[in-house]
């Protein structure tokens, strides 16, 4: 075999394995696992546990939402910049691979969106102390960090994958897991 012909072969092995890492990099970052869907959202097909997982982690911000616009209603920065810091970066440090690389870059970019909005807003309301920062802006902002949630939830669904195919009927039933929204 000549030499020329060994560099053909190596060339065409690293084009083959180049187009298959850049598919597999835009499944996981871009594209993440979705369906189809009737509604016109776009399903994010989830394992169980994945999706119990990320609705949890929904319910506790939408708690801690709710404790923190109390806190903003009374004035209480110093527990509002608790509340934040609590639903900011680090809440969501416990995330795995395989989940993120589920999910629609999108979806990535507003969750990630949404935690660092509750750092800022944390770190707004502890140096509110000397500053003009006022509970009404930090409303505002807070505002503006739901529009994320809502742009998100109108967007995706939360969906189990499709059974496979059973052996004996060859068909297939599509489970639809509604998040409650």
């Amino acid at each position: 075999m000549t030499e020329a012909k060994k560099l053909r072969i190596c060339l065409a092995i690293v084009a083959a394995l180049t187009l298959i890492i850049a598919t597999m990099a835009y499944k996981f970052i871009i594209a993440g696992s979705t369906g189809e869907t009737h509604d016109g959202r776009v399903p994010v097909l989830l394992e169980s546990a994945e999706r119990l997982f990320v609705l949890k982690e929904m319910r506790g911000l939408l708690s801690g939402v709710q404790q923190l616009s109390a806190a903003l209603a009374r004035d209480d920065l110093a527990s509002a910049a608790r509340l934040a810091r609590s639903m900011g970066r680090e809440a969501d440090s416990a995330e795995r691979a395989t989940l993120m690389g589920k999910l629609p870059l999108a979806f990535k970019t507003m969750g990630l969106g949404v935690h660092a909005d509750f750092d800022d807003m944390a770190n707004r309301a502890e140096s509110a102390a000397g500053t003009k920062v006022s509970s009404k802006e930090l409303l505002l902002q807070l505002s503006g960090t739901l529009q994320k949630c809502v742009a998100c939830h109108a967007q995706f669904q939360l969906e189990l994958p499709p059974p496979a195919k059973s052996a004996q009927s060859g068909h297939s039933a599509r489970i639809v897991a509604s998040s409650g929204d």
